[in-house]
């Protein structure tokens, strides 16, 4: 079992420190910048199949998780209890992973201050605050800002229970790391850096993991037979690929780069100076801390040289644990210049987080604005006219843009035969021959992706020549869509 010489801190110096809220500084701090602008980037295209899942009756829900997204499902069913008080607004869609990293921030502080010292913790919570990717996983409708919170919540409730072993605490931390498990299956690579940190108590760590593996190995099985289908899209990983990791967790190259080597150095330095900062614990405490970020990433990597998993913001909730022997390197100096660090770091992350506020897109160069397209039919239609998609295929969910932004103003899918909240799908099933399902119908919006000078010569051959009875009236270009309304000749 491990005592009070593994765990920083006595009975004596929590209760003095408990008075103290060294979480409301990083606390405030982040919800004041995740909350600025959070409805001004319309939702991207992860968004968009959150908003159609989140929005679908449970029945329909259910459907999808058994065939296309099982490991988000979970979150998905947490959205739909949350759009059906909040609504389904862009700022409603986001505000819950406003609140989740503005808790985790404040969580980052209390675990930096129970294992480093009362500084360090407000320092690290601070630069977690400042962090472009604090805001950028915080302004998204995706798990990742939720995982980032239970992964902190997780690792508090494993210190405590180290420091004063009790049935309570276990299971607090064995409910933990189930959610956490349920929100975001890679965030469980958390547990190899917990590993080291319970080496004295390994059985009663590893009773408290059966909950989670019970959960978490059947979802497993689920997604891998999923995985064709949900990360067609991922390239293998690199070795080069580990470079530019840094700068993927914190959503700039060069506030990664910093973070990073203010981590290690923190980590390394076993000072003079007294304080909780430098006490032996402590130091074997930052470098657990950064094994919570190297474990994940290395694991990650490593299933996605043989598997199609290594995407990195999936390793977005380690953060956190870069943050805090950074704090505590920074409690090592005058308050001034800390400050002073956590200042530079979140000028230097500026561009970015003004870039991110105008398009989630990646790259920004490759913004699709589904909101102008869908201005444009709006502006236009008439009653009878009917859409069509340019293709299906891919994630760029060109229906679902229009969808989200049109409402019930929607033109008709007309090749649409089978709605895919009954396939238990993203996508509509279209109809064999275009032809006969374009009877009747006069005018058509076509929507397709990229900028078309042409946009029915870039369609599939049966729906171009399905369009042969049609000419063009009208075309325009927005970024990533051309909009083109199409009119039966004669």
């Amino acid at each position: 079992m491990v005592g009070g010489s593994d765990v920083p801190g006595g009975r004596r110096e929590w209760s003095r420190r408990a008075g103290r809220p060294v979480w409301l500084w990083p606390t405030l701090l982040t919800l004041v910048l995740t909350s600025t602008g959070v409805g001004y980037a319309q939702p991207w295209r992860d968004e968009l199949a959150t908003w159609s899942a989140a929005t679908r009756p449970l029945p329909d829900l259910a459907r999808l998780a058994a065939t296309v997204d099982a490991t988000v499902a979970p979150y998905y069913l947490l959205l739909h209890g949350w759009v059906a008080v909040f609504g389904d607004s862009v700022t409603a869609l986001r505000a819950l992973s406003v609140l989740a990293v503005t808790g985790a921030a404040g969580l980052t502080a209390v675990l930096g201050e129970r294992l480093f010292g009362t500084r360090a913790g407000r320092l690290g919570g601070l630069l977690f605050a400042v962090l472009p990717s604090t805001s950028r996983y915080g302004q998204e409708a995706r798990p990742y800002a939720l995982a980032t919170l239970l992964a902190v919540a997780a690792t508090v409730l494993l210190v405590t229970a180290l420091r004063r072993p009790g049935r309570g605490r276990w299971a607090a931390y064995a409910a933990v790391v189930t959610a956490l498990g349920l929100t975001h299956l890679v965030a469980l690579a958390l547990l190899a850096a917990h590993a080291l940190a319970a080496r004295g108590t390994v059985r009663r760590w590893l009773l408290a993991l059966v909950p989670a593996a019970l959960v978490a190995v059947p979802l497993a099985l689920l997604a891998r037979r999923q995985q064709s289908r949900q990360l067609s899209w991922v390239d293998p990983a690199r070795l080069g690929d580990l470079a530019g990791l840094p700068g993927s967790l914190t959503a700039s190259a060069v506030v990664g780069g910093l973070l990073v080597g203010l981590a290690v150095v923190g980590a390394a330095s076993s000072g003079s100076g007294g304080g909780p900062a430098q006490t032996p614990v402590a130091r074997r405490w930052g470098w657990i801390m950064l094994a919570a970020v190297a474990a994940p990433a290395a694991l990650l990597f490593v299933a996605g040289l043989v598997t199609a998993v290594w995407v990195p913001r999936y390793l977005v909730f380690t953060t956190p644990f870069l943050c805090l022997p950074a704090g505590a390197l920074l409690a090592s100096v005058r308050p001034v210049p800390a400050l002073a660090v956590v200042g530079i770091t979140a000028a230097l992350g500026a561009p970015a987080q003004l870039d991110l506020r105008r398009t989630h897109d990646w790259p920004r160069s490759a913004q699709v604005d589904y909101r102008a397209a869908a201005r444009i039919v709006a502006a236009g239609q008439r009653p009878g006219d009917g859409v069509v998609y340019g293709s299906r295929d891919g994630f760029l969910f060109l229906d679902l843009g229009l969808a989200y932004h049109l409402g019930d103003g929607l033109p008709r899918d007309v090749l649409a035969v089978r709605d895919p909240r009954r396939a238990g799908d993203l996508r509509a099933t279209e109809c064999e021959r275009p032809a006969r399902c374009l009877a009747g119908v006069d005018r058509v919006w076509l929507v397709v992706a990229g900028d078309r000078a042409d946009p029915v010569a870039a369609l599939p051959t049966a729906k171009r020549e399905a369009l042969d009875g049609f000419s063009p009236t009208g075309r325009w270009a927005v970024p990533g869509i051309t909009v083109a309304l199409l009119a039966r000749a004669g």
